[in-house]
């Protein structure tokens, strides 16, 4: 005889195990609820200037809503990023030498990068200064305004010596001004009038004829003579070749090295570069100005190349003169800034 069928729920016992074994829950779903979601994310940005060059080594410090802190700085890039920021809000503070602070706000999702817009710095008002020390051209015009008062004795111009060994290189306006001003001098037109009163007594250029109108001719020739040369040693050459028309007084060392500077001095000139070359402007100066001036002297008188050259070697050796009074009187003589006399 068959034994009937053994039914567990009928026992008590097994009844209560099955009960329990059913409510417990599959272990893949306990494994899949301990798994916890990311609950931080990502900030990156650039920072830049107004013009939107790249900010290096900014300081990016950010503060998230629990009140924790990082500090970054950027990179040769201007570019940031900060990792492991809490979801939610957060500030970030953005600051630079040189520029002002600034700063903003934003949210970053857990699990996600938050990519801020560009941030650019404006410069800070106290970092902003203005240069305010004088360009070379003012520098060398309040120089020319003390040379402009230096008088031999105090009345006889003596405007194209500079005392002042490192005076700043004129430009072309100034080089123009301080001629200007010299040929313009009342002692300057009483100079000419004496010169052309020698040359009436002695009867050169007999071509200008005798008597007032003689004269007026022998004095506008030499006084165009004088004018001439200036312009062109003076003005148009030294422009042209850039160099300093004036002469450096030296004042220092041995008589003997003071006099052989003085001599040179008709063959060598400053360059407005502050080094000595050869004196392009005076040489080649003298040269154009004592060929134009056989265009107002009388035909008789004109003796061409060989007028030209002696007037090249006479102005010349009258330079190399001049120096030398400049170096060894003239500058113990001259008045100087406020009327000071000359050492």
């Amino acid at each position: 005889m068959a034994l009937p069928a053994f039914d567990a729920r009928r026992v008590p016992l097994f009844g209560l195990l099955i009960a329990v074994m059913t409510s417990v829950p599959d272990v893949r779903a306990l494994a899949w609820s301990d798994d916890k979601e990311p609950l931080t994310g990502t900030v990156t940005g650039l920072i830049a200037d107004d013009t939107g060059a790249a900010i290096a080594e900014a300081t990016v410090t950010l503060t998230s809503g629990d009140a924790s802190r990082v500090e970054v700085t950027t990179g040769t890039n201007g570019r940031f990023s900060i990792a492991d920021v809490p979801a939610g809000l957060f500030q970030l503070t953005v600051a630079a030498p040189g520029f002002a602070a600034q700063t903003i706000t934003g949210t970053v999702t857990a699990g996600e990068e938050s990519s801020l817009p560009e941030i650019r710095l404006r410069l800070s008002i106290d970092a902003v200064s203005v240069d305010v020390s004088p360009s070379v051209t003012e520098i060398a015009e309040q120089q020319i305004k003390e040379q402009e008062q230096q008088r031999v004795l105090g009345f006889v111009p003596n405007f194209f010596v500079s005392f002042n060994p490192d005076a700043a290189p004129l430009n072309t306006r100034q080089k123009f001004q301080l001629s200007w001003k010299a040929h313009l001098d009342p002692v300057q037109f009483a100079f000419v009038a004496g010169v052309a009163g020698i040359q009436q007594w002695r009867d050169d250029y007999s071509g200008f004829g005798d008597g007032p109108s003689g004269y007026a001719k022998r004095y506008a020739a030499a006084y165009a003579t004088v004018w001439t040369r200036s312009m062109i040693t003076q003005v148009l050459l030294p422009s042209v070749f850039r160099q300093d028309p004036r002469y450096f007084y030296k004042g220092t060392g041995s008589g003997g090295s003071r006099f052989a500077y003085a001599i040179s001095r008709s063959v060598i000139r400053k360059g407005d570069s502050g080094h000595w070359q050869p004196n392009y402007s005076g040489i080649l100066g003298s040269l154009a100005s004592g060929a134009i001036s056989n265009f107002y002297y009388p035909k008789e008188d004109r003796r061409g190349a060989r007028l030209t050259l002696e007037n090249t070697a006479l102005g010349m050796a009258g330079g190399a003169i001049g120096h030398l009074a400049q170096e060894f009187l003239f500058g113990r003589i001259t008045s100087r800034e406020h009327g000071a006399p000359g050492k």
